[in-house]
């Protein structure tokens, strides 16, 4: 497994560089937008593809990378389920896998720093976001932040893993990289005490300053993701054109993940493409006569960036669904389930 943990020493933030081997697909766990161009040069250092970017919460103290990521590398860009960010390409949810090529990350919904926490284990280790640090935990009082969820998320979740299990946090203020389960509980201050009620109080007695750059953070972190103004910038075909038409002269392509369509269902009829496979399919859609070929996604992300990708590889006259499977439900689409 290739294995980096960076640090960017504005935010005191860690940022993570998951494969599983040389020359294959590669994920990144809360990036920071200054860090941009070192993400991208160490990618091929590595000769390695970024398929999958993941934020544990919406950060208040840095600006995250994932939009950015998202526009040098068409990477695919993951958050809980629970996030207010305004276009997220794929939203997962508690005990939901997050995976790349040889590679399984499981969601942990562990809300209470903030109310879209999430931490993302394997098999040795988790990356706890700000919901664990090394001899601390994330604040509580903003963002709809709850002490006692955060009691909960901690003591019925994350301390619950094996001892043995390794620590990674989003950031660390003294210079420690790494800690175990098992340290933690034994020497987190933060983690000694006897009672739900006694954590809240714990935790309202804190009295800490805001972030620096909340107010200009948490803001700009809600709105990266492709909207539907963007999304109309390539050839789309609506929702309601479709059901009017009945696909009769369209091939109508599912960009999303087999969890996704287990979880939402599927548009009857359409085909299987995921989108980190999509160059595997693109042989197969130059060949559709004179059929349109329409991709969607869960909300038009992973679309937008497909019809631009199979237009550069010489697929002509594709299209895709801007607002994805979640505008087709609400236009009254037929849905069929996997």
């Amino acid at each position: 497994m290739i294995f980096r943990q960076m640090f960017d020493s504005v935010s005191s933030t860690y940022t993570y560089l998951l494969a599983s081997r040389a020359g294959g697909e590669a994920l990144l766990i809360d990036p920071v937008f200054e860090k941009t161009d070192r993400y991208v040069k160490l990618l091929e250092e590595l000769d390695l593809k970024l398929v999958k970017v993941v934020d544990t919460h919406v950060h208040a103290d840095h600006i995250t990378a994932m939009g950015a990521l998202r526009d040098r590398t068409n990477c695919v860009t993951v958050m809980g389920e629970q996030s207010p960010v305004d276009v997220v390409s794929m939203r997962v949810s508690d005990g939901e896998a997050v995976t790349i090529e040889g590679m399984a990350l499981t969601a942990m919904h562990t809300p209470g720093h903030t109310d879209d926490s999430y931490c993302f284990r394997m098999d040795d280790r988790v990356f706890t976001g700000d919901t664990l640090l090394i001899r601390g935990t994330g604040r509580t009082d903003f963002q709809n932040g709850d002490a006692g969820q955060q009691y909960d998320s901690l003591f019925n979740g994350l301390l619950k893993l094996p001892e043995q299990t390794l620590v990674y946090p989003a950031h660390d203020y003294k210079g420690d990289m790494v800690s175990t389960i098992g340290e933690e509980r034994a020497n987190n201050p933060r983690l000694q005490v006897d009672s739900r009620a006694a954590y809240i109080e714990l935790m309202a007695g804190l009295k800490l300053p805001n972030p620096k750059m909340m107010d200009v953070a948490v803001p700009e972190n809600m709105r990266m993701g492709l909207n539907i103004d963007k999304q109309r910038e390539v050839a789309t075909v609506t929702s309601e054109t479709i059901i009017k038409d009945n696909a009769a002269d369209m091939i109508l392509v599912d960009l999303r993940e087999d969890a996704e369509r287990v979880k939402s269902g599927i548009i009857p009829g359409s085909v299987h493409a995921p989108y980190s496979r999509l160059d595997l399919h693109l042989d197969m859609l130059k060949q559709t006569g004179d059929k349109t070929v329409v991709f969607y996604c869960a909300v038009g992300e992973r679309s937008t960036m497909a019809v631009t990708i199979a237009q550069g590889d010489g697929v002509s006259g594709c299209a895709h669904i801007p607002g994805g499977f979640v505008a087709w439900t609400e236009a009254g689409g037929n849905v069929a389930r996997v």
